[in-house]
């Protein structure tokens, strides 16, 4: 059973960056969401200080209503420990979040945006699946692309964006920028058929 809090006032929107705290991660594959995140920060000008349920958080005004950017501290596999409590916290309907994470079978830079879906083995997605209690929130993936043969998944997602392809992670971070101020005034569905285009 679902715990609802009491309601602490309405909040538009949620956009979650997936990501793992800590130097060692920072700017790694894994990391492209927490990249998001502080990308929307630094352009609207409000940095994350806020910190509850093991998450870093900031609430801010826009002129289309609040929106709560939230980056979880709980590592990767456990993001929804994070993500479930600070909805409920806050109020948020499912219909609200938008969460931004990195895909194994997408061109590095490549976006996709979908309203649903499994986890695809992506273990930060399981575990929101898990705690939300259900597969149907908005998503922004972003393309990192498969490691190269014989490399194992877990070394590959945890190291950098090699040269070559930082310009055009670059570009997809504005490109994940855009898309989210987008769906702050239009419906995900729009925003979807713009940016999957």
């Amino acid at each position: 059973m679902t715990i609802r809090f009491e309601r602490r006032g309405v909040l538009m929107k949620i956009i979650v960056g997936l990501g793992n705290p800590g130097k060692p991660y920072e700017h790694t594959r894994h990391n492209i969401g927490f990249d998001v995140i502080d990308a929307l920060a630094e352009k609207w000008g409000t940095p994350l200080t806020n910190s509850k349920f093991n998450g870093m958080y900031a609430t801010v005004h826009r002129p289309e209503g609040k929106v709560l950017l939230v980056k979880p501290l709980t590592y990767m596999n456990l993001s929804g420990e994070c993500v479930g409590p600070l909805m409920n916290y806050f109020d948020i309907d499912v219909e609200d979040l938008i969460v931004i994470y990195d895909d194994l079978d997408l061109e590095t830079g490549k976006l996709r945006l979908r309203q649903k879906g499994s986890a695809g083995g992506h273990n930060g997605i399981k575990s929101l699946i898990q705690h939300l209690g259900t597969q149907e929130f908005n998503r922004i993936r972003v393309g990192v692309n498969r490691p190269p043969a014989g490399m194992k998944v877990a070394d590959y997602v945890l190291s950098k964006f090699s040269k070559e392809d930082q310009a055009i992670v670059g570009e997809a971070i504005e490109k994940c920028v855009d898309a989210v101020e987008e769906s702050l005034s239009k419906p995900f569905l729009d925003v979807m058929n713009r940016f999957n285009g």
